[in-house]
């Protein structure tokens, strides 16, 4: 088993122990190579996301089957499989035929590992991450829940675009995998006789090193030894020849440079600001609803988290005006009573049953947060269907770039209403999770599991209602810890939903699901 996470230690330790015991942490899915349900032969037909054309990037042409050139690789392929050892033998398993999974799966552990508050420095005040200097206490970066959810969405539409152009060339190309062309060579997994040339499995590789080493930047050289191990082991799978690898790597490594030109202006760095701009949204809110959200922690940090990310671009959503909520019952009025009592009801009240909602979908400090659980889920039902590689990358694509438009509409919600949380408004209120430092209005659990939800009820409809009750299930988690009132989750599930339709109405222009 392979894990890639590691914690800090020193004043968050205790921290970090008590989220550990409310989850489980990202572990090794314990999954084989497997035969494809369907290879998707018209993949490189897909429309792209972030491209205009799947012939967008030049890859060479192939030598052809029989000539002394591929002769050659094939012979080199067979002397490196011939002197395997155990350890690369356990990469090739490692890695499998669909891979993809297995860099959601690092990038998750990444998450997990810096999703770390600064802890006060001795006079109160608070250090932040600088990612200028990244490797300066604290640690950039911090993997909070708009982080993670951007990091994931660049990854998985990097990875998406990059296997759409891939399939566009191996059926333009039609060079059969090695083990078709040699005898003496085995495929290391089911023998799904897909097109070799470009290697999928290196546009995956590099896309993924390159994405995650701009988000993870202290990373580099544990995210390149991956690379590497993955790289090697697709000859020695006997999927792939050396000029196959080298195409696939040209793929990935170029539409990383377009993801990474995105993530370079999408707005992202002047999402946590400082304290005058942070006063300035507060008092405007104060302005237009008479009342703002205060910081319950002591000592006070002086800004929340991220009070702009609802200006960070959006992917499917055209604006985020379009996807924002009414306002929220105003404190002390009939509607926010009736919520209020509740939650001390459930308080005073809590069942095992709902304690045990609270702590799984907790996602705080040292997990993978709320984006993390869905994409597990993603995972398992890929494995469960047997998805192809594109088609993989298609469903974490649409589902990532819900879940990161949900966050962004969320968080304008959260700091254009600026609602107190129910820590700040009921006299007495204890919550059995903390406080997250941020506003409530509307629910970031609610409006990340909806949109996912809804995307992955796209991608398999028989499992509908299912994704929907943990949805509503995570929404729900967040009342019964005391963090969130009824309607910002029930809200929260609206708004969620809303911006996984546009998700969902961009990937039926394919016509394909």
């Amino acid at each position: 088993m392979k894990k890639y996470f590691y914690f800090l230690i020193g004043l968050l330790s205790s921290v970090v122990l008590l989220n550990s015991c409310m989850e489980e942490l990202p572990t090794h899915f314990e999954y084989k190579g497997y035969e494809f349900t369907d290879l998707d032969p018209n993949a490189g037909q897909w429309r792209l996301v972030m491209h205009q054309s799947p012939e967008q990037f030049t890859i060479p042409t192939p030598a052809a089957s029989g000539s002394a050139e591929l002769n050659r690789e094939l012979t080199e392929a067979k002397e490196k499989i011939s002197k395997i050892s155990s350890k690369q033998k356990e990469a090739v398993d490692y890695w499998t035929n669909n891979p993809l999974l297995r860099w959601n799966e690092i990038a998750l552990e990444l998450a997990t590992k810096y999703n770390l508050i600064p802890a006060p420095n001795p006079d109160g005040t608070y250090p932040a991450p600088d990612a200028a200097n990244p490797g300066k206490y604290p640690l950039f970066p911090y993997a909070h829940p708009p982080y993670t959810s951007r990091m994931l969405a660049y990854l998985s539409v990097a990875q998406y675009d990059g296997l759409i152009m891939a399939w566009h060339y191996k059926y333009k190309f039609k060079r059969q995998a090695p083990y078709e062309l040699d005898p003496q060579i085995k495929s290391a997994y089911d023998a799904n006789k897909l097109y070799s040339y470009p290697s999928d499995g290196a546009v995956i590789a590099i896309s993924s090193r390159e994405i995650l080493t701009a988000m993870f930047p202290l990373e580099k050289e544990f995210l390149a030894q991956m690379a590497q191990e993955h790289l090697e082991s697709l000859i020695l799978a006997g999927i792939n020849v050396s000029s196959d690898v080298e195409a696939g790597k040209l793929i990935g490594a170029e539409v990383a440079k377009t993801a990474l030109a995105r993530a370079s202006t999408d707005g992202m760095r002047n999402a946590q600001t400082n304290k005058a701009k942070s006063d300035s949204i507060k008092n405007a809110a104060k302005v237009r609803f008479g009342w703002t959200w205060e910081n319950q922690e002591t000592p006070q940090r002086p800004v929340g988290l991220t009070p702009l990310f609802g200006l960070v671009r959006m992917w499917n959503v055209p604006n985020v005006e379009a996807v924002r909520p009414g306002p929220p019952p105003a404190p002390g009025s009939e509607a926010f009573k009736k919520d209020a009592e509740e939650l001390k009801r459930f308080a005073a009240n809590l069942t095992t049953e709902q304690r045990r909602i609270a702590n799984f979908w907790n996602d705080g400090l040292n997990t993978y947060t709320p984006p993390g659980h869905w994409n597990r889920f993603a995972k398992e039902k890929t494995v469960k269907y047997r998805l192809s590689p594109v088609r993989t990358a298609r469903v974490f694509a649409f589902m990532n770039m819900a879940i990161v438009d949900a966050g962004i509409s969320c968080w304008d919600a959260k700091y254009y209403y600026h609602y107190p949380r129910p820590i700040q408004t009921i006299p007495g209120f204890k919550t059995i999770l903390g406080t997250p430092n941020f506003p409530a209005y509307t629910s970031g659990h609610s409006t990340f599991s909806s949109a996912a939800a809804e995307v992955l009820s796209h991608f398999f409809p028989t499992d509908a209602p299912q994704f929907r009750k943990w949805a509503e299930e995570a929404a729900m988690s967040r009342v019964y810890g005391g963090i969130h009132y009824r309607f910002d989750a029930e809200v929260g599930l609206q708004q969620g939903k809303a911006v996984g339709a546009y998700s969902v109405a961009k990937a039926k222009l394919d016509g394909i699901d």
